[in-house]
């Protein structure tokens, strides 16, 4: 039997609240959707997210390490190389993003729909 999610109180111990906190920051969820692709170096994940700034990536990246989301690997060359990846909780989080690029789509295609009939 499926257990009811919708309507149930959503307390600090609530799942769904738990990962809402995690993927609230504006590129958390943009950083994960990065690394669905594989492990990444600092310098690649900054250039694939474009407009990202060091400081903020580097804050999201400590975040989501401390979430257990991403594990880091440092690299002991000169200078130091540091690369991220998804850990098997971080992996579990593609379902989420799949999820959220098909509704995407579906909102760019009602978008452009609206857009077309308004013209």
């Amino acid at each position: 039997m499926k257990k009811s999610i919708a309507g149930s109180p959503c307390e600090a111990l609530c799942p769904v609240r738990v990962i809402a906190d995690i993927l609230e920051h504006k590129w958390a969820t943009l950083i994960i959707r990065e690394l669905l692709g594989g492990k990444k170096r600092f310098s690649e994940l900054g250039k694939s997210l474009g407009t990202i700034s060091t400081k903020i990536l580097s804050e999201r990246l400590r975040e989501l390490e401390e979430k257990h989301i991403v594990i880091k690997r440092m690299y002991p060359t000169v200078p130091p190389t540091s690369e991220y990846e998804l850990s098997d909780i971080g992996r579990e989080l593609e379902h989420v993003i799949r999820a959220m690029d098909h509704v995407g789509r579906l909102l760019m295609e009602v978008s452009r729909q609206a857009e077309a009939a308004n013209a």
